[in-house]
């Protein structure tokens, strides 16, 4: 027997096929990642400090990313995440890299991160803190240049043509003598291993003529700190609490910092105090948001801008430096205290 087609049939075949459509989309994934808020995460929880007395006004957050790879759904119709962002697999995970390499980088970032900052609030509140410069770390790896596939973030250089580069200062200074284009010899800590490795040089665009090995920098250092702190992450990694995480040793140790505030705070700690910009902007205003901070403490300069955008009831505060930061929050209105 013959089955005629009918318009409705027609119709559910349609549709037939354009659901199998959007379940392929929906599974296979993109060559892109996806950036989604993440709920902003009380600190006081993960931070435990010897002889602690804690300062009990007010409360403080630090905000994460939520970080996957896109589906080609999303690739195609990214307004279905209106808080998202699309970036490029190149952004997220450094080239000739993989996957795992780039979350153990991220998770020795947050190492890092953890002590530098234990480091500037116990120095701010005037204890003594042992620091040597240890060599400079690779935090950045810049397209177009010789380094991508050679070095991998993390990695620290300790020497150039064989002059010791314990801080930033003497790497920039080894470099002052080398042309574009000659090729270098470095030794770098991977890990626990010293590697050497030879990379060739390039014009930095910005001062033609200067050597330019094609990478962003920090200064590495042992740290030995006097009093015990302890922070667990619980599974975040990178750089990008190291002000929170601040705030909240002083906290610890009495001193009263957050003033009544529901605080919330983003950027990379530097030893020399300043804050140092982060990615996920966007991202972590919505987590503020929705943490219902009062305040929220991002580097100055394009990340305030951005939350700035994003922020809705929440004050922006931009800061460069820690300083910085602790004046602003004692200048709030004071608030009074919550149940």
């Amino acid at each position: 027997m013959r089955r005629h087609l009918t318009p409705l049939r027609v119709v559910g075949g349609i549709v037939a096929v354009a659901l199998c459509a959007l379940l392929i989309l929906f599974l296979l994934p993109s060559s892109e990642y996806l950036l989604l808020p993440d709920v902003a995460h009380p600190v006081a929880p993960l931070v435990q400090v010897q002889d602690a007395h804690p300062a009990k006004d007010g409360s403080l957050y630090f905000v994460d990313v939520v970080e996957r790879r896109a589906t080609e759904l999303e690739r195609l119709f990214p307004w279905i995440h209106p808080h998202g962002t699309l970036e490029p697999a190149g952004a997220i995970i450094p080239p000739c890299s993989t996957a795992a390499q780039a979350d153990a980088a991220q998770f020795e970032a947050m190492r890092v991160s953890q002590q530098i900052a234990a480091a500037v609030a116990l120095r701010r509140l005037g204890y003594h803190v042992d620091v040597r410069p240890s060599g400079v770390v690779v935090s950045q790896l810049f397209e177009g240049t010789n380094a991508p596939c050679k070095l991998q973030p993390m990695d620290v250089i300790v020497s150039l043509d064989g002059k010791r580069t314990p801080t930033v200062a003497s790497l920039h200074s080894a470099l002052d003598g080398v042309k574009p284009g000659s090729v270098v010899d470095l030794r770098i800590r991977r890990g626990n291993t010293l590697l050497p490795l030879k990379l060739r040089t390039v014009s930095e665009a910005a001062e033609p003529g200067h050597a330019f090995i094609g990478i962003g920098v920090d200064q590495a250092a042992h740290i030995k700190l006097p009093v015990h702190v302890s922070i667990d992450a619980s599974g975040i990694g990178g750089p990008s609490a190291g002000l929170a995480f601040a705030l909240e040793v002083m906290q610890k140790l009495g001193r009263n910092v957050l003033h009544g505030h529901r605080v919330a705070a983003t950027g990379e700690m530097q030893l020399d105090g300043s804050v140092a910009p982060i990615g996920g902007v966007k991202q972590k205003t919505y987590g503020v948001r929705e943490a219902g901070a009062d305040v929220f403490l991002v580097p100055a300069g394009e990340n305030a801008k951005t939350a700035r955008r994003y922020a809705g009831p929440v004050k922006i505060i931009p800061v460069h430096t820690f300083n910085q930061a602790l004046r602003a929050l004692a200048t709030l209105p004071r608030t009074s205290p919550r149940a």
